[in-house]
């Protein structure tokens, strides 16, 4: 924007006010308005000014400036000009009593009055574009100046034709394109069950109630195995009872440790939530539950089968000379592995119940119940009419199941299972119960 300065007249050159020339083309002024007092030296001021609505141009198609320029003079007069001149507004004080006329709703509120005896003159006037000059005060003094406002012209945008509407192309799926993507420099193999029994080994061994349970079974099993051989050695004879048979007497209280140790491998799990977080490691769970019985079967038996093994030595060193009966490598064998496969199946049959309850308390006492509750029962039932139902709890019961896997059996049982049958009996209960647990699994949610 340039804003040049236009020469003025000089007033006082003829004598007479400076009178704003209208512009070219503009209608004959108006008969002169009687003049006003005019304003007191003694305050000056600048007069507030109103511009006049320019005429109206046609509207161009998008927004632009005017092409016409524009020049706004502010004059100082001693008089006021004569109203009804064409482009001239004038302002003119009013006495106190005058009220002023309220401004439209769409303007803003107009400025306080001025002081009494105060007159201004706004003159708006076209004028041929000039060159730019400099802004610089001329006339009569300081109070005078004009302004030109200069609009520069602009070339109209060019209208644009609606375009259709054209629907975008559909992004291409998420994902890596085929043959590339990220490779994880970790090698990624198929899981297979023996990450499963890693797992579960993990798990097994660092947890107390494996040293707890075991441990004490492993003591218990020896110490009372070396007690009660050390007991009958201070008789002359044991007649035919063979010397390894007095291991049972440890071993009936080394099971009931390992019950409670295969209930827990399962039922701590659901107990702590943790079997959440192994089902979402790996989600097969046929192959989670054969994983733990694996693990707790393989870590049984072991356990089991040194203990058994070094009571039956201790055994036939201090009771060999005072039996009759003569050990052969077959006693042997059932002695120690034999018992060992049948106190791990039974653990395992202990794991199974607790998978199916999921409770360790409720299966550590169905599991208890199991292996002591025939043979109490049987105790009581001393009339005939049961005889048959007592020795067939007797037999069959855990007790004397493994006092035959030890080679002998209680004398007043009449029938029940010989030689490696209570075996087979308890594999087949044990399969059964963790047929049913997988199948019970694999419905329910944890």
């Amino acid at each position: 924007m340039t804003s040049p300065q236009q020469p003025q007249p000089d007033p006082a050159a003829n004598g007479t006010e400076a009178q704003p020339q209208p512009a070219p083309g503009t209608p004959p002024q108006a008969p002169a308005a009687p003049p006003m007092p005019p304003a007191a030296p003694a305050v000056p001021q600048a007069p507030p000014a109103q511009a006049a609505p320019p005429a109206q141009q046609p509207a161009p198609e998008q927004p632009a400036p005017a092409a016409e320029a524009g020049t706004m003079m502010l004059q100082a007069q001693p008089a006021p000009a004569p109203a009804g001149e064409a482009g001239t507004m004038m302002l003119q004080a009013q006495t106190p009593g005058q009220q002023p006329q309220p401004a439209p709703a769409d303007r803003p509120a107009p400025a306080p009055a001025a002081p009494p005896r105060e007159a201004g003159t706004m003159m708006l006037q076209a004028q041929p574009m000039p060159e730019p000059q400099p802004l610089a005060a001329h006339g009569p003094g300081k109070d005078a100046g004009t302004m030109m406002l200069q609009a520069q012209p602009q070339a109209p945008a060019p209208a644009q034709a609606p375009q259709p509407y054209a629907q975008a192309p559909a992004a291409p799926p998420a994902g890596p394109a085929p043959g590339a993507g990220y490779v994880s420099p970790i090698p990624a193999s198929p899981t297979h069950l023996g990450h499963a029994l890693a797992s579960e080994w993990t798990k097994i061994r660092s947890v107390r109630s494996t040293i707890w349970t075991l441990g004490v079974m492993a003591v218990l099993v020896l110490g009372i195995g070396a007690l009660v051989a050390t007991a009958v050695s201070t008789n002359e004879s044991i007649g035919a009872t063979p010397p390894l048979f007095f291991g049972f007497f440890g071993m009936l209280l080394g099971i009931l440790c390992v019950l409670p140790l295969g209930v827990l491998v399962v039922s701590s799990e659901y107990g702590t939530g943790m079997i959440r977080t192994t089902l979402t490691a790996c989600p097969a769970r046929g192959r989670v539950l054969a994983a733990k019985a694996l693990v707790f079967f393989g870590l049984t038996f072991v356990v089991t089968t040194v203990v058994t093994g070094l009571v039956a030595i201790m055994d036939n060193a201090l009771l060999g000379d005072l039996s009759r009966a003569e050990v052969t490598g077959a006693e042997w064998l059932k002695s120690t592995v034999g018992v060992s496969l049948y106190v791990s199946f039974l653990g395992l049959l202990a794991l199974a119940v607790g998978s199916l309850i999921r409770h360790s308390a409720g299966a550590i006492t169905i599991m208890i119940g199991v292996v002591l509750l025939p043979f109490v029962l049987s105790m009581f039932m001393l009339t005939d009419s049961l005889s048959d139902l007592r020795n067939f709890l007797l037999g069959y019961s855990i007790p004397n199941q493994i006092t035959v896997m030890y080679g002998s059996k209680f004398p007043f049982v009449d029938g029940g299972p010989s030689g490696w049958e209570p075996l087979w009996i308890v594999m087949g209960i044990a399969a059964l119960a963790l047929g049913g647990a997988y199948a019970v699994m694999r419905q329910r949610d944890v």
